[in-house]
């Protein structure tokens, strides 16, 4: 009876739009109170979820990709990416995604980046004559590219749930991250030319290798990420660190778009933001513990097995099961509560734990971008002024090739798992 009150008390929360933490933690708190449980341990659960050295990550990309983007990176980004693509059939929206691509290897977040690439791309698509919906959907589902291309906070929070190798989740993912920017260029491209949108000048070598050189910050900063990582230099919790004091340095005395003034309110930001991710994590595990306590992730695993043992089969399932649930539940949340159970039954069919954990985030990214919960959708269209209806009737075409591109992932394990083999 308590799991059926746990259950229907978090999903009427979650649909009347309390945020998600909340409802894990007062749907976990009435649990408790009936079962009789001493409240001792909502501290406890909170505390040992949050106490992973790993998760020191996560405010220090953040403050790294709110630097960087108040250091007028994304303009930078936008600039080069149109210089590139402009030229082509629908070379905004092409712009778009590229942007996307760019600042995911700096902010780590879809959010953050349908919000920083929306603000100018969405008005700027609309003002060339693009069809705003359409402006909308593209920046909503390229943002999904940020978490996949590193770096990446849920791919953080799996190696954390895990112990699998932050620096190997983070090579796995760049190989699906480009096959996805590129998938929904492809897209973007078809629906440009059926509908005969604009295209812009093409821009000379000069005029690209100008853009090229505000643009190259943004670049060096994940490859020093990245390299760093790979080299052995330091850890990701360290390239966390370096990524802001990089950021910090450029955006002062390069891009000169941060200035004393303005650094409190972005410390500030970052300060609540990381916060309430912790607060997040330290809740889902919270919640997680108690599905636990009533074996709720061994019925799940028994209940695939008992439809299918086929490898192929047990993907779909799974990626069936995420993508529902990313389409009602914030990504780090559903991770929480759901990846160690899952991974279980991934591991039960040889599955590998990275190429599961690219799968994971891959779905999850999807659901941002997918109705009822999709945070990005309800980002972009606001930014746009639409109602999200116009916004999810547009986003169609990207959400498929974007499932194409996970099936493509989900069963060919070389696209995740050839680049984190060299690392050994």
């Amino acid at each position: 009876m308590e799991v059926v009150l746990l259950f229907a008390i978090f999903f009427v929360l979650l649909l009347i739009g309390v945020p998600i933490a909340f409802c894990l933690g007062i749907a976990s708190l009435v649990y408790l109170t009936l079962s009789g449980i001493p409240l001792t341990i909502v501290p406890q659960r909170l505390y040992a979820g949050m106490d992973t050295f790993v998760l020191l990550c996560i405010p220090g990309f953040i403050l790294a990709g709110n630097l960087m983007n108040v250091g007028n990176i994304t303009d930078y980004i936008i600039r080069f990416s149109n210089a590139l693509l402009g030229h082509i059939r629908g070379g905004l929206g092409l712009a778009n995604v590229g942007g996307s691509m760019i600042f995911g290897g700096i902010s780590g977040t879809a959010v953050a980046d349908t919000a920083s690439i929306g603000a100018v791309m969405i008005p700027g698509m609309a003002k060339s004559g693009y069809d705003k919906p359409f402006a909308a959907a593209v920046t909503a589902a390229s943002s999904t590219v940020g978490p996949i291309i590193p770096p990446s906070v849920p791919m953080i929070i799996v190696g954390s749930l895990s112990g699998i190798s932050v620096g190997k989740m983070f090579m796995a993912g760049i190989i699906p991250g480009i096959l996805m920017g590129l998938a929904m260029m492809l897209t973007t491209y078809i629906i440009a030319v059926r509908r005969n949108y604009p295209r812009e000048p093409r821009a000379s070598l000069m005029q690209i290798l100008s853009v090229g050189r505000g643009a190259f910050w943004a670049l060096l900063m994940t490859f020093i990420i990245l390299y760093g990582i790979i080299g052995g230099l330091f850890t990701p919790t360290e390239a966390s660190i370096i990524a802001s004091i990089y950021a910090f340095i450029v955006g002062m005395f390069v891009y000169k778009g941060l200035s004393w003034n303005n650094l409190p309110k972005l410390l500030l930001d970052t300060a609540l933001s990381a916060s309430a991710l912790m607060i997040l994590v330290g809740m889902a595990n919270l919640f997680g513990w108690i599905l636990t306590s009533e074996q709720i992730p061994q019925m799940l695993a028994s209940a695939i097995f008992d439809i299918s043992r086929n490898p192929i089969i047990v993907i779909l399932i799974i990626n069936l099961v995420l993508l529902l649930v990313g389409g009602f539940m914030e990504t780090i949340a559903a991770l929480i509560i759901l990846f160690p159970t899952l991974l279980k039954v991934a591991e039960g069919i040889g599955m590998d734990p990275i190429h599961f954990g690219i799968m994971a985030v891959l779905n999850l990214m999807i659901g941002l971008t997918t109705p009822p919960v999709g945070v990005c959708l309800f980002v972009a269209a606001g930014i746009g002024e639409l109602p999200v209806t116009r916004v999810v009737r547009a986003i169609w075409p990207f959400l498929i090739c974007n499932l194409l591109v996970l099936l493509l992932v989900s069963y060919v394990p070389a696209i995740s798992l050839w680049l984190p083999s060299l690392m050994d």
